[in-house]
C-alpha cells in the first residue's frame, strides 16, 4: 500500500521515500495536487468570491489562498496542484498593465516570468462595476489570463457575456469573457448561481482530471540500505545513515540530470542557503526535494 505524501520544509508535498523489505531499493514517487485557488484583493470582495467557489469544488480544491502570501514562493505553491483558479479584482481601469491594484501587479512580470506551468489547467476570475466602469469592466481579468496563457498554461473556463451590464471589456476574448466575471456592486444577487454554473462547467469540461497529456517523468529507482531503523526525525538517524541518504540523493540529482537534457525532464532548482534541490516538473503539476 502507498504511504501518504510527507510535507516538505518549504510547505510543498514532497517524494515519499519507501524502503522495500530487502533493502534493495528506493522508489520516488512525485506527488500531484488538486484545484489550487489564488486571489488578489483590496476589499475583500474577491476573497469572498474565491471562498464561494472553493465551497463550490468542495474537497476537490484547497485554498483560497491570497497572493500576497506567497509573494517568493510562487513557483513552488503552483507545483501542488494539478490545475489552478486564479482571482483579481480591478482598480487600475484603463491601464495597460498591472490593472488589478493588488500583489498580483507586483509578480506578473518579474516572479511569474520564471515559472514552469506548461500544459497546467488554469481558470481565471475576477470582479468589477459594469455600471459605474462600463468601457473597462473587470479590466485585469484579461491580464491575468493573458499572463498565464503566454506561460502556456491551457485557459479554461470561458463565459458567455449575457446577462451583464458592460459595454466593453479588455477581459473579453473573442466573444465571451476570459473566466467567470462577478459584480458585486450591481448583481451581487447572480453572484452565487454564477459560481455554481462555472464550477460545473469546469467540472464538465475536465478541469479536474488528473492528467492533461503531458508527459511525466517514470518513478527513479536509486540503492538503498540493507537496514534502516525507525526515526522520529532525519535528524535523529545514525551518521551512516545520513551518508548514504546524501549519497543516494546525488545519485537522483545525477539521474534526473541526465534525463532533464529534453523537454519531458524535472528542472532543477537548488536553494544555496539549505543545500536542498526542488526538481519541478517541465508541466509544474509536480515536484519533490532532494538534498
Amino acid at each position: 500500500m502507498r504511504r501518504p505524501f510527507a510535507m516538505s520544509p518549504f510547505g510543498a508535498p514532497r517524494a515519499h521515500v519507501p524502503a522495500s523489505r530487502n533493502g534493495d531499493i528506493i522508489i520516488l514517487c512525485m506527488a500531484n495536487g488538486k484545484v489550487g485557488i489564488f486571489f488578489g484583493t483590496s476589499t475583500g470582495s474577491t476573497e469572498q468570491a474565491a471562498y464561494l467557489i472553493q465551497e463550490e469544488f468542495g474537497d476537490d480544491a484547497d485554498g483560497p489562498f491570497e497572493i500576497d502570501g506567497i509573494q517568493g514562493s510562487v513557483a513552488a505553491e503552483f507545483a501542488k496542484y494539478d490545475s489552478l483558479v486564479l482571482g483579481t479584482p480591478t482598480w487600475n481601469t484603463g491601464a495597460d498593465t498591472e490593472r488589478s491594484g493588488t500583489g498580483w501587479d507586483e509578480i506578473y512580470y518579474g516572479e511569474m516570468q520564471d515559472l514552469n506551468i506548461a500544459g497546467k489547467k488554469v481558470a481565471v476570475f475576477g470582479l468589477g462595476d459594469s455600471v459605474s466602469y462600463t468601457e473597462n469592466y473587470a479590466d485585469a481579468s484579461g491580464e491575468l489570463h493573458d499572463v498565464c496563457e503566454s506561460l502556456g498554461a491551457k485557459m479554461m473556463g470561458f463565459t458567455s457575456q449575457d446577462g451583464y451590464e458592460h459595454e466593453a471589456s479588455k477581459a473579453i476574448r473573442g466573444d465571451k469573457f476570459c473566466g467567470l466575471l462577478l459584480d458585486a456592486v450591481n448583481q451581487e444577487e447572480l453572484s452565487e448561481d454564477r459560481v455554481k454554473a462555472w464550477v460545473a462547467q469546469l467540472r464538465s469540461d475536465g478541469f479536474l482530471d488528473g492528467s492533461d497529456g503531458s508527459a511525466t517523468a517514470d518513478p527513479v529507482v536509486v540503492a538503498a540500505p540493507t537496514s534502516v531503523a525507525p526515526v522520529s526525525k532525519i535528524e535523529d538517524a545514525p551518521t551512516n545513515i545520513h551518508k548514504e541518504l546524501e549519497n543516494n540523493s546525488h545519485l537522483l540529482d545525477q539521474n534526473i540530470a541526465v534525463h532533464s537534457s529534453d523537454s519531458s525532464g524535472f528542472v532543477p532548482y537548488k536553494n544555496l542557503k539549505t543545500g536542498k534541490t526542488m526538481w519541478t516538473s517541465p508541466d509544474g503539476r509536480s515536484c519533490y526535494y532532494t538534498l
